[in-house]
């Protein structure tokens, strides 16, 4: 996955088609692309910004003072970082994953992905380890803000293809669980709870 980090990145609007919504009156959203996107969104969009302009101010302060503006001809220049915390409640319900809190990660909010997610709970594999698994492996974004000192971390995962995604983590999976009953004691073929032996089942190990 490719990591977009607002303390870095900078979106890059088209003046016209930004000054023609704003003026619409109407509540448009801007993705990281620097194009507008209205309702319904999907989990393709990762939003910097969602409201309604006050279209009686110029450009550079339309948005607040939480975001950084720059008309350069016909291009407008946004910095979002300054406005994490409410681009958090709005990308929150389009993400795969939210990794934004201390708890970590907690969920998918795919199905398939999900699903694995919590049978492998039984072997004592995290969605943390999930986590980085598809990092490594999938295609994907992580939409964040990232600091090196001090370190700061807060961000969430957008799945390109879920299809793809499932079988990287079921694999993984499969071949850890695998190991763990026929090497670790705890993990005995006979010495299976119930639920542990549904998650074996469900990847297709006994």
């Amino acid at each position: 996955m490719k990591k977009f980090n607002l303390f870095k990145e900078i979106i890059t609007a088209n003046t016209a088609e930004l000054n023609e919504a704003i003026q619409s009156g109407k509540k448009f959203a801007i993705n990281i692309n620097g194009k507008i996107r209205n309702e319904p969104f999907t989990s393709s969009d990762m939003l910097i910004y969602n409201g309604t302009p006050n279209k009686l101010k110029p450009l550079e302060t339309t948005f607040g003072n939480k975001y950084q503006v720059v008309v350069d001809g016909d291009r407008v220049l946004i910095k979002a970082f300054g406005n994490w915390q409410e681009l958090i409640a709005i990308n929150t319900p389009l993400a795969t994953y939210d990794d934004t809190t201390a708890d970590g990660v907690a969920e998918f909010s795919n199905k398939g992905l999900e699903d694995i997610g919590w049978h492998a709970t039984e072997f004592n594999i995290t969605y943390r380890e999930l986590v980085e698994v598809l990092e490594e492996k999938a295609n994907g974004t992580i939409l964040c803000i990232e600091q090196e000192k001090p370190y700061q971390f807060s961000g969430f995962g957008f799945i390109n293809n879920f299809d793809d995604a499932r079988d990287i983590l079921f694999t993984i999976c499969k071949e850890k669980i695998k190991k763990l009953i026929y090497e670790d004691e705890d993990f005995k073929r006979e010495s299976l709870t119930d639920e542990e032996e549904e998650a074996a089942e469900f990847f297709e190990v006994i």
